[in-house]
Parts: structure tokens; sequence; C-alpha cells
């Protein structure tokens, strides 16, 4: 499972010209579920993000998590994030999980983070042809792996 954290002052979800979710300042999340990810995956990643230590403290080194801060995260569920990229020029999603695996951790994980922050989830629809806004703060962007875990 990958996961590609963005720090944000503001993040939006559209989908058919209509505002479907929104978050200010926090995390934009886009969540990547591959062939073989279990719930352990999506358990560490969710311990991982919401612990992830790149806000600001009052000395200006990121020092604080999404937690620290009171944070907002928007969840955007993103299967192009499985894509291999090794052979000619048209992306293979081939390691992308299908729905059956794919929808139940992508729904785990954001129940995950909202266990973890104590408070809702902003999420995307999932299978929707969505228009994601952010403005990225920083810019900070951090793509983690349970693959590499260990």
């Amino acid at each position: 499972m990958k996961i590609v954290i963005q720090r944000v002052s503001r993040a939006s979800v559209t989908i058919g010209g209509d505002l479907f979710s929104s978050i200010g300042a926090g995390l934009m999340v886009l969540v990547g579920v591959v062939e073989g990810d279990t719930a352990d995956d999506v358990d560490w990643l969710a311990q991982k993000m919401v612990n992830m230590r790149i806000f600001d403290d009052e000395a200006g080194v990121m020092n604080r998590s999404v937690v620290d801060v009171g944070g907002d995260v928007l969840a955007v569920s993103q299967f192009t994030l499985a894509a291999s990229t090794k052979k000619g020029n048209r992306p293979s999603y081939i390691h992308a999980a299908g729905h059956e695996l794919a929808v139940p951790l992508y729904e785990r994980f954001c129940e995950q983070v909202q266990l973890l922050l104590g408070r809702s989830v902003a999420r995307g629809q999932f299978g929707a042809n969505m228009q994601v806004e952010l403005v990225n703060d920083g810019p900070v962007t951090i793509i983690v792996d349970s693959k590499n875990k260990v």
C-alpha cells in the first residue's frame, strides 16, 4: 500500500461540478492499494501518517504531527499509485488491487485515521472521476510505502 502525504493549507474534492468534501490546514493523502495488501499495511500506514512530524513548531522546525496541530485530513483513493512504468510509455496498473480488496482497505484506512485523530476524516468517492484541488504548504510531499516498513 502506498500513500502520498501532502501538507496543505486547504484541499477539496469536487465531483460532477459539486463540492464533495473539503478541509482546511492539514494533510491531503492519496491512498493506493496494491495486490497483497492487508489490514496490517493499513494500520501501519495510518499510524505512521498521523504521527509524522511535518508541521512546524514555534522555532520553525518540522517537529509536530497532524494530531499535535489539530489539522484536518482528506483521504482520496488513487489506484494510479500502483502504476508500473518499467516498460514502454503507458503505465500498467496490473498490480493495483481490485475493488473487492481496495474498497475495504481504503475504508479501513479512513476509519483508522479517524480513530487516531479523534475526529472525522474527509474523503473522496472511491472510483469516481474527482477533481482534487489543494494548496501544498511548504511544499511538503512525502511518499510512504508499507512494503518499506522494515
